[in-house]
């Protein structure tokens, strides 16, 4: 992609006041607009689990109702019939999972979405989504297609940096010779939807692609696992062939081979960088490192499964905290506060995009942490208001003086 030097902001919309695309979320946008951001950046819009993650939804399509702001708002019988046509692939589907009722509200969804993207448009702040590898264990995609999904196994990833036993996920894996039998028809149709709802889009997981970790279905723990081969990169020609350029990041993170790195090069997609990997001492030769740091990347301070940059900056050692002075250094940074010379540092990137999370804007610690990775509850945070115009004109600064105003 030839995206220009920007920057923007994550926050998912449960992390607003209200936690739905109401009044607070067109403020936000205009918050964004007011701090010279380009981009807002979510996670996956889809009904959440009963811990409230959303990369454990009941549906790879729907719209979760809990987001809207009219909930009763009405629903013509025109409306229902131009949206089931709209979304042939997969309303259906969703329809026998969760009852006649849920087509009225993505019908809902997909009006209050209209207006809150072009508002957010007109102002010069385009969306950044995100799709989850796999799909839910009993989830609407599972029980309408079956067919598609390697009985036996579950997904997870080994051991890493989060958990010593690997991260259990439980969710079901692809038959990926039975996707390609069908010309990979499912995954096409939930890339459609997605490129529809947002203007760039981060594929979770992308490694998978090349190789994927598959769990024993009655294991206890993810590192009973072993690496099966994926479907490469057939599954995205196949949707640019269906649907034209891919305009998607690659989250290449985790145990990054060779071939993942071919792969996502010969596609042309950007991968990512996370500054909080970047200064393990044992560490140096990863895309984490900011000397490694290449155009065609997109960097974050940190993820959402990550700790905020002051809780991760308060607890560095003393070799990591001389490899982060010695990054700023090499940019002439100088700040009294972490947080903010790393947001610094993020921005100074030669990267295309820079993301940084409110959180760490906010100069939050450990409390303001969206997810704790291996753990099944603790997900979720949310603003007690809007930040202030003065929160924004200091980041508008910030962003000015890395060239990365649009």
């Amino acid at each position: 992609m030839n995206l220009p030097r920007t920057s923007g902001v994550q926050l998912h919309p449960t992390s607003l006041p209200s936690g739905r695309l109401g009044p607070e979320a067109y403020a936000w946008v205009d918050w964004l607009a007011a701090a010279g951001q380009t981009w807002w950046q979510m996670l996956p819009l889809s009904p959440p689990d009963k811990h409230g993650s959303p990369y454990k939804s009941a549906s790879a399509f729907a719209a979760s109702p809990t987001l809207l702001a009219e909930p009763g708002a009405p629903v013509s019988d025109a409306e229902r019939s131009a949206f089931r046509e709209k979304a042939s692939d997969w309303i259906e589907d969703w329809i026998a999972f969760a009852g006649e009722a849920a087509l009225d509200d993505q019908v809902r969804f997909d009006r209050e979405w209209a207006a809150l993207r072009g508002y957010a448009a007109d102002r010069g702040v385009k969306l950044i989504g995100d799709v989850p590898i796999y799909v839910a264990p009993e989830s609407a995609d599972e029980r309408a297609h079956p067919e598609i999904f390697k009985p036996g196994f579950v997904a997870g990833v080994p051991p890493d940096a989060f958990t010593e036993d690997g991260q259990l996920w439980g969710n079901p894996v692809y038959d990926w010779p039975a996707l390609q039998r069908r010309g990979y028809a499912w995954w096409i149709a939930r890339l459609r939807r997605i490129f529809e709802l947002f203007d760039l889009v981060r594929i979770d997981h992308f490694r998978a692609f090349t190789a994927y970790w598959a769990v024993p279905e009655d294991s206890p723990v993810a590192s009973t696992g072993t690496w099966k081969r994926g479907p490469g990169a057939a599954p995205l020609l196949a949707a640019r062939e269906a649907l034209g350029s891919l305009p998607v990041i690659a989250e290449d993170l985790g145990v990054i081979t060779p071939p993942v790195k071919r792969m996502r090069e010969s596609l042309g997609l950007p991968g990512m960088a996370v500054l909080q990997f970047g200064f393990t001492p044992s560490e140096r030769n990863t895309q984490h490192v900011p000397a490694n740091h290449e155009e065609n990347q997109v960097v974050y301070t940190g993820t959402h499964d990550n700790d905020t940059i002051r809780g991760w900056y308060d607890g560095l050692g003393r070799e990591p905290l001389a490899l982060v002075q010695e990054a700023l250094d090499e940019y002439g940074i100088v700040e009294d506060e972490g947080h903010w010379a790393m947001i610094r540092l993020a921005f100074a990137s030669p990267a295309m995009l820079a993301m940084v999370q409110l959180q760490d804007v906010l100069g939050l610690g450990h409390e303001g942490r969206m997810n704790q990775p291996g753990t099944a509850g603790g997900w979720g945070w949310r603003l007690d208001a809007v930040p202030s115009l003065e929160l924004a004109e200091r980041l508008r600064a910030a962003t000015e003086a890395a060239g990365r105003i649009a």
